[in-house]
């Protein structure tokens, strides 16, 4: 099969952005179509002239709207941050590096207001809808970045991951989703929700094209991604709060792909871990929440009321979190990570549901009581890679006509290539 150039799949990107039946309106915040024509071309040249600047040259990337592109205003999903008007300086180094790989950045997707909501969930500008079904939300809070994927407006998307900002929407959408270990890529000219616990990773088709957006980010040379045999593999099932609650569909697919596994030859143990009943006691006191409170703090005196009202419910919790109760909550989390680094020491991974719900209709969460309830649903088996500070990644469960899930895997810190590599394996026991 010949390979379409850089141009042509450009081409059919943008077609399906301007569709006006379709969500590139929701989905696509800013369309960069000359300056990507020009990348396009440049890629097409350097093929035409047998060069290369890596896997990622000519690929078409959208960026979440809270990376910096110099000249705009970094809007992260808030009408607030448009209208106050501050123009980047610079590209993020992640667009930089981007940019230097030869990637094509199509544009820029849309997300929740300030990235803290894990459905997606935007009044601002509208609400990428899911789809696998329209009716649906996409998961936040890199919600036009799973859409734009699973919709063909790009290759791969690039978000950012605080509490499983990529992992959410990619298994509610159907794709693969990448957290890398946090302190790989940088952060610089990326929005803060958390400056702790942020990380930036990317969401794409497979694992291989993961694999390599994730290498340009961390400012890595290219690798070649081979699975891991999964014969041997050690995987532990992860138990008790992972596995609570479940609905239907995941409570079926997820044993599934179990079984999936085990027939593969990978050696499943079914470990229990009272670290996370330790982490919720330390998350009585929200780290994420008491930082997020001191980035938008005057924000919220001066424009609070120009705010997501759900956004600002919960960024507003901050103000009740004392200095004192986020020291000791930095400092346990601290002595956990540790305790969590040792616990899977003799794990090559450990497998839990992405998501231990499908996505909730958008008329399920019209409400704030049950928006709040779906999303700390969505939230809660994600923030655990996060709290613990691991590397986790999001596969799609083969879906046999119904709504998508995930399939979650953790590993250490650190450990990213080797996930990425277990992570081939399972992604071709499931297909």
């Amino acid at each position: 099969m010949v390979k379409l150039s850089a141009r042509e799949r450009l081409a059919s990107a943008l077609q399906r952005i301007d569709d006006a039946q379709g969500e590139g309106a929701h989905t696509c915040l800013s369309v960069y179509r000359e300056q990507a024509l020009a990348a396009a071309e440049a890629s097409d040249a350097r093929a035409r002239a047998g060069v290369t600047l890596g896997p990622l040259d000519g690929a078409l990337v959208s960026i979440k709207d809270l990376f910096d592109v110099a000249g705009e205003v970094t809007r992260a999903g808030s009408k607030v941050l448009f209208e106050e008007g501050k123009v980047a300086e610079r590209d993020a180094p992640i667009v930089q590096r981007l940019r230097a790989a030869g990637a094509v950045i199509v544009g820029k997707t849309n997300m929740s207001e300030f990235a803290f909501t894990g459905l997606g969930i935007n009044p601002h500008y509208g609400t990428p809808a899911n789809p696998a079904d329209r009716a649906r939300v996409p998961g936040g809070s890199s919600s036009g970045a799973a859409v734009a994927v699973a919709d063909g407006f790009c290759e791969i998307a690039i978000g950012s991951d605080t509490g499983g900002s990529v992992r959410i929407p990619a298994s509610f959408c159907g794709v693969t989703g990448f957290k890398p270990s946090r302190q790989r890529v940088p952060t610089e000219g990326a929005f803060p929700l958390s400056y702790t616990l942020d990380s930036i990773g990317p969401l794409a088709h497979t694992v291989a094209e993961c694999a390599q957006a994730d290498a340009v980010l961390a400012g890595e040379a290219p690798w070649t991604l081979d699975a891991a045999p999964l014969s041997g593999l050690r995987l532990g099932v992860a138990q008790g709060l992972p596995l609570e609650n479940l609905d239907d569909t995941v409570g079926r697919r997820f044993p599934e792909a179990l079984d999936r596994l085990e027939r593969a030859g990978a050696r499943l143990s079914y470990e229990k871990l009272p670290l996370f009943d330790d982490m919720m006691q330390v998350l009585r006191v929200s780290i994420l929440v008491a930082e997020v409170y001191s980035i938008h703090k005057e924000r919220l005196a001066r424009r609070g009321d120009d705010i997501d009202e759900i956004v600002r419910a919960r960024v507003s919790k901050g103000a009740d979190i004392t200095a004192a109760d986020y020291i000791n909550a930095v400092r346990a989390r601290a002595a956990l990570i540790r305790a969590m680094d040792a616990r899977l020491a003799d794990l090559d991974a450990l497998v839990l549901p992405s998501t231990p719900i499908v996505a909730p209709r958008i008329d399920e969460v019209g409400n704030a009581k049950d928006f709040m309830a779906r999303n700390a649903m969505a939230l809660r088996n994600t923030t655990i890679a996060n709290f613990f500070d691991l590397t986790a990644i999001s596969l799609p469960l083969p879906r046999e006509g119904g709504l998508p899930t995930g399939l979650m895997l953790f590993a250490r810190n650190g450990h990213d290539r080797r996930l990425l590599r277990i992570a081939a394996a399972v992604e071709k026991s499931l297909t």
